[in-house]
């Protein structure tokens, strides 16, 4: 049996078995967590025996006592605001922010609770206990999920998938939930409109038949959960007749609407008459959000800067000492609202690189995307500039065009004007934000990316941007420099 086989073997028959059992295991590392804090605060600040002071003569407690009061009542709000529910595990922010609001809530009522019940609790025991324990649970809700996601992408603790609908739509919907494993759905099988049976074209997922095949389909594959991937061959009454034949609690209707690369915060649902109807807020490129990015950008880049002024220094060195030219390169790219500026990087190829382009595209080697010029082993870069390539370090001056204005730390990637020229109008999208030093495509292959991956990863971000989202994308990007994978 492969190594594949045998997780497969292992894995819970039903998202209600295996939910529960990683519930429970979160439920205990949960406690083991607030225990170590919450008493490891209380030990390190007051001391093994510490009698709590109260202004009611008849109330008597000990700081013991009120650890387990804080941590029982913690536990308590972490279940009340299902933070380990199978919505919410392994893929996007809701459990983070979840786990951060209810450890809130939770200090919110203590706090109410002290001032009614005039118990005077320490104010370090308060303010060191609640901000450490919400960390140590977020650590270990992403030590969790690190473990969650390597099982997931070897189809363990998944919803096994039955998708329905059109053959389009759900080819579709397949390949979109076949990116992202981590989200913990894995197809299985598909029942489609016009009633085809067997693997469908251009992909791996099995037709089992048509719409009426469903309940067949689904004893046949083993599904807990079943897709709409399109209504156009569902009326109401149908899906509601679907939903009504499903097992409750082991088996589970999902709808698709056809939206794609829509960020979470962006979609609301707001029932009206038994009609569920999806909320989609329209982007914004002003305002609040944009000055806090710009003054985000100025007060990173210009620390960045600080912080590695000995490593732009010997970089330059380097550069000069290998080659002969400039130690700067300095190119026009297009950036917010199809303006021009030039982007300095320091240079990683021979004086004459630009002259050559034109020689080695004829080749016909380019790879990665039909649109961008990238080459494995391109004769025209040195070697202190494959180095540089390799990690990134050559695109490091690039933080002097964050500082003037003309890039973000975050961002799509700043391209050329001949590239501009060759594309799609709807990929003039990508200049109502400012290009950055690092993005999505930075974090997802690099080079390694086809065209349409590049577009597609640039347009999620400009409709999608957030705070919260450059900082991951940051994150992120310090893990794939290190990597180098996709970099040449």
């Amino acid at each position: 049996m492969t190594v594949q086989g045998a997780r497969a073997a292992t894995t819970p028959a039903s998202t209600l078995e295996w939910s529960h059992r990683y519930s429970r295991r979160v439920l205990v590392t949960d406690l083991l967590a607030l225990i170590w804090v919450v008493f490891g605060v209380q030990i390190a600040w007051l001391g093994f025996s510490s009698d709590l002071a109260t202004n009611t003569a008849d109330l008597k407690l000990s700081y013991f006592a009120i650890s387990v009061v804080v941590i029982a009542v913690w536990m308590t709000g972490l279940a009340i605001y299902d933070t380990r529910g199978p919505r919410v595990i392994g893929v996007g922010s809701s459990e983070y922010r979840l786990v951060a609001d209810s450890s809130v809530r939770v200090f919110g009522l203590i706090a109410i609770a002290a001032y009614l019940l005039r118990v005077d609790l320490a104010r370090g025991y308060v303010l060191i206990a609640f901000p450490l324990g919400i960390l140590v649970l977020l650590l270990s809700r992403w030590m969790w999920r690190q473990w969650l996601v390597a099982e997931r992408k070897h189809g363990g603790y998944s919803a096994r998938v039955l998708l329905v609908g059109s053959t389009a739509s759900v080819l579709h919907i397949g390949r979109e939930l076949a990116r992202s494993p981590e989200a913990g759905y894995r197809v299985v099988g598909a029942a489609v409109a016009d009633g085809t049976r067997g693997v469908l074209p251009g992909s791996t997922i099995e037709s089992h038949g048509g719409i009426d095949d469903v309940a067949a389909a689904l004893r046949a594959t083993g599904a807990d959960t079943v897709v709409i991937t399109s209504s156009d061959d569902l009326p109401p009454e149908r899906v509601r007749q679907l939903s009504w034949s499903l097992e409750p609690g082991r088996q589970h209707l999902v709808v698709a609407p056809s939206l794609t690369d829509i960020g979470g915060p962006r979609i609301h649902t707001r029932p009206v008459q038994g009609l569920p109807l999806i909320h989609v807020e329209t982007p914004t490129y002003s305002g609040r959000k944009l000055y806090t990015k710009r003054a985000f950008d100025l007060v990173g880049s210009a620390l960045l800067i600080v912080v590695l002024s000995p490593l732009l220094v010997l970089l330059a060195v380097l550069v000069k000492a290998g080659s002969s030219g400039p130690v700067f390169f300095r190119q026009e790219r297009v950036g917010l609202n199809g303006s021009t500026f030039h982007m300095i990087k320091f240079r990683s190829m021979v004086v004459d690189a630009e002259a050559r382009l034109q020689e080695l595209s004829a080749l016909d080697r380019a790879e990665g995307n039909t649109v961008l010029f990238k080459m494995k082993d391109d004769p025209r870069v040195t070697r202190i500039g494959a180095v540089m390539r390799r990690y990134s370090l050559d695109e490091v001056p690039q933080l002097f065009n964050v500082l003037v204005g003309n890039m973000s730390l975050v961002g799509p990637r700043p391209p050329l004007a001949s590239e501009v020229a060759r594309y799609d109008s709807h990929v003039h999208r990508r200049f109502l934000v400012k290009p950055g030093m690092t993005g999505l495509w930075q974090v997802s292959g690099r080079s390694d990316l086809s065209w349409e991956d590049s577009v597609r990863l640039d347009l999620y971000y400009v409709e999608n941007w957030s705070m919260v989202g450059d900082l991951l994308v940051l994150w992120k990007t310090f893990k794939a420099v290190s990597a180098s994978r996709g970099a040449y």
